[in-house]
């Protein structure tokens, strides 16, 4: 016979209704955190709930400042001001005992009306901040299974409060970044920083300030390593468009057959391996600067397509019909002569026309040899930092030879040399032996088959006295000292090897010199 009595499932007792209400609770605070995006919106919501579905008459969440360690008051609901963030001072002292020792801290009976329970905001076991309630009084009030519930509720929080450091924590790191780099950027680029005080690089300092601010096509000129690219980047960030982006092409470094789909892009099935459509670097530097360095390797047919754009300011995708505007500067730079390329016919003259508007010749090192000492410096101080070396200066006999040599590779073998050499030297100074072979002939280095070794001892000993000569600043005195020998010893070896030790002595005339340097200089005598 079949029966209507209820049926219960043997050890599944039927729940209280405060735990169904609690339940529920937990769930809608779960969905707020997870909903606002933002932090204290978010606290204020699950506070909020507290006090509409538990009963909370005052509700507040402190959290300890990760810098200042100060008790911020972050989140609030009932009579309490939130506005502002303010540090906290209602509750200090239990708030504090909860913050120090990261346990539940409860006061049955504030008055005749309130009871208050604070439990900890605890991440990775470290106490950050703390969840408080008010609470009307009940004498019968469940006091551990209100704190168990809302350590439940704290654990929440404090997931959320990790979840919002960490988000917050990667911005503040990529926005440290990222301002890192603009500095870096534009110093970098700052052509009032860039190496070089000889009558040359005047020349070009002043012609990148004229032609910075405008949108004038440059054509930049010059050997291979002299610094071209270097220009265009000063050219770029010191334009009215220098937050857009600088796409740089090397055309001598693309196929002949792709290098119209590299810079203009491409449709969908214009060619095999077209599998979809792709922007072109003209697209791409769109608000921009597009730099073509090596403008003398582009084929005749780019030529055609790039003079176009020159003209009209517009292109259109290989393999598609839409006119696709060209709002950019262009930049272009060769090291080939573009005057005898026009008399062979491989490039249009219509073209350089257009590309030559406002030409930068960027002189060869050689032209610029005040420069060499002021380069070599700058990249030993680069070159020392990035390897971890404390090499801080260069030997006069050193300079000599960096001085005498033609750097037929410009800049670019220049700063090859200066890194080798940083690599090379186990001191604080560069040497003539540090340098490269092709620097020094083999008997001026002591390097050659056929020098004899007392050749190659005086080169080395050479050296040692005109470093110690260049850093007493030409007082013999000081320099015997510095090679912790006697003057008259120093003296005697100066004199055999034939070195001028006045041209290390500073530029103070004579009659102006200290008594004392004058009366140490005799001692040697």
């Amino acid at each position: 016979m079949a029966s209507n009595a209820p049926v219960y499932v043997t050890g599944m007792p039927e729940l209280h209704t405060g735990e169904v209400r609690k339940l529920a609770t937990l769930l809608r605070a779960s969905e707020a955190l997870l909903r606002e995006p933002l932090l204290r919106p978010a606290l204020e919501a699950v506070l909020e709930i507290l006090r509409t579905h538990h009963g909370a008459i005052r509700s507040t969440v402190v959290l300890l400042n990760e810098v200042s360690r100060e008790v911020v008051l972050e989140a609030s609901a009932g009579d309490v001001d939130a506005s502002g963030g303010a540090g906290y001072r209602p509750g200090e002292g239990v708030t504090d005992q909860v913050l120090t020792t990261g346990k539940p801290s409860v006061i049955p009976q504030v008055n005749r009306e309130l009871s208050y329970v604070s439990v900890p905001i605890t991440i990775d076991d470290d106490p950050v901040g703390a969840l408080g309630i008010d609470l009307a009084f009940r004498p019968n009030r469940d006091y551990q299974r209100t704190v168990t519930f809302l350590g439940v509720v704290g654990s929440m929080i404090a997931h959320a409060v990790k979840i919002h450091r960490l988000i917050d924590a990667d911005r503040r790191k990529h926005e440290d970044e990222t301002r890192h780099l603009r500095e870096e950027r534009n110093e970098r680029y700052d052509y009032s920083n860039l190496v070089g005080t000889s009558g040359p690089m005047r020349v070009v300092y002043e012609q990148i300030a004229q032609v910075a601010r405008t949108n004038t096509t440059v054509l930049l000129r010059g050997e291979s390593g002299t610094g071209k690219e270097l220009v265009a980047h000063a050219i770029h960030y010191h334009s009215p468009r220098a937050k857009g982006p600088l796409i740089k092409v090397n055309c001598g470094a693309l196929p002949h057959d792709l290098i119209e789909a590299e810079l203009f892009g491409y449709e969908k099935g214009a060619f095999t391996g077209a599998y979809t459509a792709r922007k072109g670097r003209f697209e791409l530097a769109e608000g921009g600067t597009l730099f073509l360095d090596e403008i003398g390797d582009l084929n005749a047919a780019t030529q055609v397509k790039l003079l176009r754009v020159l003209q009209e300011r517009e292109f259109v995708r290989l393999g598609g019909t839409e006119t696709i505007r060209a709002n950019l500067r262009l930049i272009t730079a060769t090291n080939k002569d573009l005057d005898a390329a026009l008399a062979a016919g491989t490039f249009r003259e219509d073209l350089y026309y257009r590309l030559n508007v406002f030409a930068i010749v960027v002189p060869p090192l050689r032209d610029r040899k005040t420069d060499v000492l002021l380069l070599a410096d700058y990249f030993l101080e680069k070159f020392s930092r990035e390897h971890g070396k404390q090499v801080t200066r260069i030997s006069t006999p050193a300079i000599d030879m960096l001085m005498a040599y033609p750097w037929p590779g410009n800049v670019r073998e220049l700063a090859n040399v200066i890194e080798r050499a940083v690599v090379m030297s186990n001191s604080s100074a560069v040497h003539t032996h540090h340098l490269p072979p092709r620097l020094q002939p083999a008997e001026a280095s002591g390097a050659g088959l056929n020098v004899p070794l007392q050749e190659a001892l005086d080169t080395f000993e050479r050296d040692v006295l005109q470093d110690a000569l260049k850093t007493a600043r030409g007082n013999r005195a000081e320099a015997a000292r510095l090679l912790s020998t006697t003057a008259r010893v120093f003296n005697y070896r100066v004199k055999r090897l034939g070195i001028d030790w006045r041209r290390f002595r500073e530029s103070t005339p004579e009659r102006e010199r200290p008594t004392a340097d004058a009366e140490s200089e005799t001692i040697i005598e």
